[in-house]
């Protein structure tokens, strides 16, 4: 237990190498085996690049850009660097955000506060549509109207009939996060141009690597600005652009589509709040880290990572079609292979992959969709793919001779019947107290087979038990 207030100031040596220790239990972000959370291009020198930009800029507040001109031009310059890149123009404007999340937030607050008079505003998305839009709904107080989807893509006619007086946006996904593909974006904006609603592309996932693939020859079709009736469309340049943490670009088709993004108040006695996100202070760590990224990869670079992946996912998706026990859920076509059971336990095959160094992220079953597992491929992962193609048929034979998982019934529960006694038990009880979560195949079939409600519930239970001090502390 590490006291994050001591009595007396400890030396540097002693908690650098206390935070060493800490992070030592994490995850490997780097080497081509963690399929989820983090975007590695294992370029040499890159990371240290980015530490010291950050560190050039950490302390400088982008409150108030008048204050730190510097932090305006290279917010200016990401964004410049996003619009070319996404079929912007001269009238194309946008802003640095913090994360996809904030940056879909966003998009749906321009949309809401555009139409003052609707009193109940609403959001049509896909049900493939990423959870943030949920989340925006629910902050901001917009009704979400979930369209079911063919063939795992946004379906333009069950769109078109959702909008109604009160949809204020309409979404869809390039790629979709769970499957990665893409849905039918200039199908779907010209429904939504033909109902006079914007219309989002959220590319948050991999807007940075679809116009690279297509370069390299991906039949993938028109996702970006270029697209008529794409309104906003949002990146994260802290995914395939490969920047550190907490970089995202939203971006709007003309500055009267953007204007309602801002939030300004001045009516109290400080100074006048003008901010275009959500957050009023900001480090410029990340920004700076993000700009040296780009710098130092240039178009050519990212050209040759996107190769990369796109060559990583071609022999992920051969050795599942060669595996007997699953098989390929979804067409990978972009820098996702989703693959689904053929007769092995997934969740128990997650933690046999796990045993042997891979880590991926399992995905519960969802309406008539069945439970799968999801790898998000990085350009570092073309070095370690064919070894994964020989360990997922050892895993597939491990998980087999293991069979199916069995976890005891549980009694009839609604989420309110969900105590910290309750989950304290059920943690107990699965093994989690000690904080091992490598054997995760009881767990994910619990979770798998609670409804969403439910499910929601034991996990948000399950963190809040997580995120407490220790007693004493």
């Amino acid at each position: 237990m590490i006291d994050a207030l001591p009595e007396k100031g400890v030396p540097a040596d002693q908690i650098l190498s206390e935070l060493r220790g800490l992070r030592s239990a994490d995850l490997p972000t780097h080497g081509g085996r963690l399929f989820a959370y983090v975007y590695d291009p294992a370029v040499a020198g890159l990371d240290e690049l980015a530490r010291q930009a950050y560190a050039l800029s950490a302390s400088v507040n982008g409150l108030d850009p008048t204050a730190f001109p510097s932090l305006l031009a290279m917010e200016n310059a990401l964004v410049g660097a996003a619009a070319r890149l996404l079929g912007g123009d001269d009238a194309t404007v946008g802003s640095v955000t913090s994360g996809g999340t904030e940056s879909l937030i966003l998009a749906v607050k321009a949309a809401r506060d555009a139409h003052p008079s609707i009193r109940d505003p609403r959001l049509v998305v896909p049900s493939t549509a990423h959870a943030a839009f949920a989340k925006a709904a629910h902050y901001l107080r917009v009704g979400l109207d979930v369209v079911p989807v063919k063939d795992l893509r946004a379906d333009p006619s069950l769109i078109s009939a959702a909008i109604g007086p009160d949809t204020v946006l309409v979404a869809a996904s390039a790629p979709s996060y769970a499957h990665g593909v893409v849905d039918p974006i200039p199908a779907i904006a010209a429904v939504a141009a033909a109902h006079g609603v914007r219309f989002h592309v959220d590319a948050c996932f991999g807007g940075w690597i679809l116009p690279y693939l297509r370069r390299l020859g991906a039949d993938l079709p028109p996702f970006d600005l270029s697209v008529p009736g794409v309104t906003s469309i949002s990146v994260d340049l802290h995914k395939y652009a490969y920047a550190p943490k907490g970089v995202s670009i939203l971006l709007h088709a003309s500055e009267e589509l953007r204007r309602p993004q801002y939030f300004a108040y001045a009516d109290w006695p400080g100074y006048t709040m003008i901010n275009p996100v959500i957050s009023s202070t900001r480090s410029g760590g990340p920004i700076a880290a993000a700009l040296a990224t780009l710098r130092s990869l240039g178009d050519a670079g990212y050209l040759e990572l996107a190769a990369a992946t796109r060559e990583a996912v071609g022999i992920l998706a051969d050795a599942v079609t060669a595996v007997d026990g699953v098989r390929l859920y979804a067409p990978p076509e972009t820098s996702v292979v989703c693959l689904a059971s053929a007769g092995v336990d997934l969740f128990v095959l997650a933690d046999e992959l796990a045993a042997r160094g891979w880590h991926t992220q399992p995905q519960m079953a969802y309406r008539e969709l069945p439970p799968t597992i999801h790898l998000t491929v990085t350009a570092s992962v073309r070095d370690t793919a064919a070894s994964f193609a020989s360990d997922l048929s050892d895993a597939v034979a491990a998980a087999e001779a293991r069979g199916p998982v069995q976890v005891p019934d549980l009694p009839p529960l609604s989420p309110e019947m969900i105590t910290p006694d309750f989950i304290a038990g059920l943690a107990a009880g699965l093994g989690l107290g000690g904080g091992d979560f490598s054997r995760m195949a009881e767990v994910n079939t619990l979770l798998n087979a609670a409804p969403p409600a439910l499910r929601e519930a034991l996990l948000t239970g399950f963190l809040s038990l997580l995120q407490r001090p220790a007693q004493g502390a």
